[in-house]
């Protein structure tokens, strides 16, 4: 698994010489040396090597390409999801669709139109879509919901499933998985229009043709008609434990023909990417934003996301045979693609302590070694 390893040193190395300076260079091992801090708060102002000020220049200000950086990322994503090489029929890819919201107190004058109430949660709301092939988890994508009178969250799902590389359709089985808000037909018929297979969350008063509605259907995985659709569809359910201990039935629906269980059990695996959101956000700070610009905004959650990457396959690189402990895993990261960031914060620790040290009756001296 050193491969991968040597793989994400090639990724770091491609986004350090996207950096037009040195100087840019230094302020974007920086950033991602606070996110991989995994602790949920790598905010400017908690660097030790660099200014609040600079940082925020350097996400706010600075001339270098977001877009670089994106295409860079993914196309590292990308080779390394085409490395899943195996016999037999193409294998699956499950395209996850989500909306999360970055909750935000105060007021955003500069993210006018982006900061909006929805839903009764004030923030930054999130349309992500998230690809689950074999071992690799990858954020691949997002898009920011506007609110009312702008793209629905259905809407930028489907943009988001139209920028897919055409090579992942030609490579893999697509299934995409997602809750009830992406179960409109617009969306049901542009996921057929793309030639997809999809499971999807479905409300229980949505109508059939027959005049009956979804929770008046008895057996799981029947063919029924949805109003609007111009396609049958395969209907299941499935039981949720809520917080009060109760259950409570969710219905999903199958534009392809499957067993009542076969589609429950793809139904509970859209709650992968909910996992994740909490990963993202209190491990990764993808929700701690605090720049005064669009674009600040933007390259943060940008670089939370390759801080993530990077930390996955740091985990992947163990064998990844356990649940992943994202602190030691971000650790790894950390030590192995910024080994020269790791030493100067711990120079400046051991002079922190010098004082402590001598009052104790140690010395500790720091000394270059031959090589």
């Amino acid at each position: 698994m050193e491969t991968i390893l040597a793989h994400a040193q090639g990724l770091v190395y491609t986004l350090l010489n996207l950096m037009p300076t040195l100087y840019q260079q230094d302020s974007l091992q920086v950033v991602l040396g606070l996110f991989l801090e995994a602790q949920g708060h790598p905010l400017p102002q908690h660097s030790q090597t660099k200014s609040a000020s600079a940082l925020s220049r350097f996400l706010n200000e600075y001339n270098w390409s977001t877009r670089a950086v994106i295409r860079a990322a993914r196309s590292a994503a990308l080779e390394q999801i085409l490395s899943q090489r195996r016999l037999g029929r193409r294998p699956l890819l499950q395209v996850i669709i989500d909306l999360t919201t970055l909750e935000k107190t105060g007021k955003f004058k500069a993210l006018e139109g982006l900061v909006r109430v929805y839903h009764s949660k004030k923030g930054l709301h999130l349309v992500v879509l998230y690809l689950v092939v074999g071992e690799w988890r990858v954020p691949w994508s997002f898009r920011v919901y506007r609110g009312k009178d702008t793209l629905s969250p259905a809407q930028l799902g489907l943009r988001l499933l139209r920028g897919l590389p055409k090579i992942l359709s030609k490579r893999f089985q697509v299934l995409v998985l997602a809750d009830t808000a992406f179960g409109s037909i617009e969306f049901l018929e542009g996921v057929r229009g793309m030639k997809y297979h999809a499971v999807v969350g479905v409300r229980k008063d949505r109508k059939l043709t027959d005049r009956r509605t979804v929770q008046q259907v008895k057996r799981r995985g029947q063919q029924v008609q949805l109003t609007g659709v111009s396609f049958p569809v395969h209907l299941s359910w499935v039981w949720l434990k809520r917080d009060d201990g109760k259950r409570e039935q969710r219905f999903v629906l199958s534009t392809k023909p499957m067993k009542g269980t076969t589609i429950a059990q793809w139904g509970k695996r859209r709650w992968q990417i909910e996992g994740w959101f909490k990963t993202a956000k209190h491990r990764f700070g993808l929700h701690r934003f605090g720049q005064s610009t669009q674009k600040g905004v933007f390259r943060w959650l940008v670089l939370s996301l390759i801080a993530y990457l990077l930390t996955h396959w740091a985990y992947l690189s163990t064998g990844g045979d356990t649940l992943p402990d994202w602190g030691e895993s971000a650790q790894l990261a950390l030590e192995t693609f910024f080994p020269q960031l790791v030493l100067v914060l711990l120079l400046i620790e051991i002079q922190r302590l010098q004082p402590l040290a001598r009052s104790h009756g140690f010395d500790i001296q720091v000394s270059r070694c031959k090589i």
